[in-house]
């Protein structure tokens, strides 16, 4: 877990959620982006259009029926696999395991959680040395442009950092729920993983082994997106890559708001009925050195509702060095990436929040830059 000299935010504390609730007709200019990042309107969804943005271009659907009692998978599936993992690094899966009432039941206890009054919440307030808790803000820099939405944070493995004292406990089941949900988006991290690993020619365990074996990491982060009376002029999260290894999103099934870049474009993801958005990380990027790779995503806000979405993260063992692997490394493609541990590496966006994908930039030898996408 990460450590830091610093024990409180650089400013005052804006919760979002009663900003909005307040009723003002203007957010406040620490909110609002520069021109340049301001987002498109969400478009209308049919529903044969779930998996369309409004110019017809699809985001990769992975069906697991079938294999979840099996280790291997089809050829079909991991050339698919390989396909969203090159060229888009998202994709929704279905048919995947996780238990759909679990899954309503742990998306409606964090609902319910951050419908509590404010000073209820505020007995879990974080703050920038481990970011466990009730937040607002990423990254501690001053009169930095602050994003539309709340979260809580918390961590779930390896073992010996998770605390649930720490774990709201109202409402009553939702530590439980959390408890269960970790368990088994976990069991689906693993089996994923290992379909991704297949989809590169290797052993199943090989992303496993590499990554620290049962010492990985994982954390939850629940979002909430209140309303905004001016959503065109702000984001509820601003673009960034994650830093960690595989990303499980469980969207609002209600109200769109990620984005995904592909190109030029910002694509949104229409959520599918209980499905997991899934993305890779900038670790993967690394280890594969570029062969898969991650990509940048933001959250757009609207007027008309609130949105509520967990994000689970399966990350490298903190202490571990990640650097391009030999398998990946060639005469012709030489290591893009030089060697940092997980700890040192999501130190960056916890310090200056999401920026894109400067940090992973930042680690590109100078001589292979042209090499990656």
């Amino acid at each position: 877990m990460m450590t830091s000299s610093l024990q409180s935010w650089p400013e005052p504390i804006v919760r979002v959620q009663a900003l909005s609730e307040s009723g003002i007709p203007r957010i406040p200019e620490r909110f609002v982006r520069p021109p340049s990042e301001r987002p498109s309107p969400i478009p209308n969804f049919a529903p044969q259009d779930r998996d369309r943005n409004r110019n017809g271009i699809n985001i990769p659907i992975i069906d697991l029926a079938g294999i979840m009692s099996s280790a291997d998978g089809s050829t079909l599936l991991l050339e698919r696999i390989s396909y969203a993992c090159r060229e888009w690094g998202f994709f929704q899966v279905v048919n995947h395991g996780v238990s759909e009432e679990l899954m309503g039941a742990a998306r409606e206890a964090w609902r319910e959680f951050f419908r509590l009054p404010v000073e209820a919440k505020q007995e879990y307030a974080n703050n920038p040395s481990t970011y466990e808790g009730y937040g607002s803000r990423i990254g501690v820099e001053r009169e930095a442009t602050l994003d539309w939405s709340d979260y809580f944070f918390l961590y779930y493995s390896p073992r010996s950092a998770r605390n649930p004292s720490k774990w709201p406990a109202i409402p009553l089941s939702c530590r439980e729920l959390i408890t269960e949900y970790g368990k088994e988006v976990t069991e689906l991290c693993k089996r994923l993983l290992s379909l991704i690993s297949r989809s590169l020619g290797f052993e199943g365990d090989y992303f496993e082994r590499a990554f620290g074996g049962e010492e990985f990491g994982a954390c939850l982060r629940a979002n909430f997106y209140p309303k905004c009376p001016q959503p065109d002029l702000t984001l509820g999260l601003s673009a960034h890559s994650d830093p960690g290894f595989l990303t499980f999103l469980l969207p609002d099934p209600h109200v769109a708001g990620l984005q995904v870049r592909q190109g030029d474009q910002w694509v949104t993801v229409e959520p599918i009925p209980n499905a997991f958005i899934v993305n890779l990380g900038d670790q993967m990027q690394v280890v594969t050195n570029a062969i898969y790779r991650s990509v940048e995503h933001r959250v757009v806000v609207n007027s008309a509702k609130e949105r509520v979405s967990l994000a689970f993260f399966y990350n490298p063992k903190s202490d571990l060095l990640i650097q391009p692997a030999e398998e990946f490394v060639t005469e012709d493609r030489p290591a893009l990436y030089s060697p940092m541990t997980y700890e040192e590496y999501r130190t960056y966006i916890r310090t200056k929040g999401p920026r894109g994908k400067s940090q992973l930039q930042s680690l590109m030898r100078l001589s292979t830059k042209k090499l990656t996408p």
